[in-house]
């Protein structure tokens, strides 16, 4: 029997982890009883009950399977960790504990699955949400598919259903802050995409502030692309070569002219802010390129788990 293995990254989700873990559950039994499974829960140091909960949900079912870190080491981070643990045959990187991915959809992931696609990416053809973050979100998505170096669909995100060789494949990089969608998409291998409708959270309220939604997209964008720094370097050059121009310019505009220099003091400000903007702008993202290799560098954060519930080899 074919194993799949669905992880479930959570951080203060009191009153989501039961209705998810039921809600997986009764798509297996209906939909996939032909399937082994195994639900992985990666609580990211809760302040909240939820690791309480999950400990009975474990209790009662051999199937859910805890992992509690020690800190909160984000989404990704946490979801990585996650991956390295998992025993299935196919992998779903994420299903959200908010179920705005619903587990529906991962039938028809598996079915393209066996038909073959390694990767199957679940598209989110719709949204349930503001019109100012659903043209903000389209907007990222199209930036990241122009520019990235991979083929990554638009609109997809971590819930995809990847093959465990895939899935192992990709584990050797080591990556502090990985861009896992960035990461199957740079493999290459045959992919399917399944497109659904991406529902409004229904309880609690969502752990993704407004910064850390700009901090996962810098990231996915240098992960996954060398045009920014290669911008900088063809941005700095042209603005070098406009300076030399106009340099020269002036100075011949002295030279013919009665010796006084041509007025141009709104220019020199307007050439002195541009220039400054365009340089800290340049700065800033040689910055981001520089602190992801000081990360990985380090290797920091460290990662540690504090238990593990239901892993054969380390019970918790």
């Amino acid at each position: 029997m074919k194993k799949l293995s669905i992880i479930t990254p959570c951080y203060n989700e009191e009153v989501n982890v039961e209705i998810c873990a039921q809600e997986l559950k009764k798509v297996m039994q209906e939909k996939l009883s032909g399937y082994d499974y195994e639900h992985i829960f990666a609580d990211n140091a809760s302040t909240d009950s939820t690791l309480e909960k999950l400990r009975e949900l474990a209790a009662k079912d051999d199937h859910i399977k805890v992992i509690s870190n020690s800190r909160n080491v984000g989404p990704f981070r946490n979801m990585w960790n996650a991956m390295k643990s998992a025993t299935g045959d196919a992998v779903v990187p994420l299903l959200p504990a908010d179920l705005q991915d619903p587990p529906s959809v991962i039938p028809e992931l598996v079915k393209h699955w066996e038909q073959g696609f390694l990767v199957t990416y679940g598209v989110r053809a719709n949204r349930e949400e503001s019109i100012i973050m659903r043209l903000a979100r389209g907007l990222y998505y199209r930036i990241i598919k122009k520019f990235a170096s991979a083929v990554i669909p638009l609109n997809s995100g971590e819930f995809l259903l990847a093959d465990k060789k895939v899935i192992d494949s990709i584990l050797v990089v080591d990556d502090q802050y990985p861009y896992i969608r960035g990461l199957i998409a740079q493999t290459g291998v045959k992919s399917a995409s399944v497109p659904y409708t991406w529902v409004r959270r229904e309880r609690g309220k969502s752990k993704n502030s407004f910064i850390s939604l700009i901090d996962q997209a810098i990231n996915g964008f240098v992960s996954t692309s060398r045009v920014p720094a290669r911008l900088a370097l063809l941005g700095g050059f042209l603005l070098s070569f406009l300076g030399f121009t106009y340099a020269i310019f002036t100075a011949v505009m002295v030279l013919i002219s009665d010796g006084t220099a041509p007025v141009g003091i709104p220019t020199i400000i307007v050439g002195i802010f541009l220039l400054g903007g365009v340089q800290l702008l340049f700065l800033g993202l040689i910055g981001e390129y520089i602190l992801s290799i000081h990360g990985q560098v380090r290797r920091t954060p460290p990662m540690f788990e504090v238990e593990r519930i239901n892993f054969k080899e380390k019970n918790g």
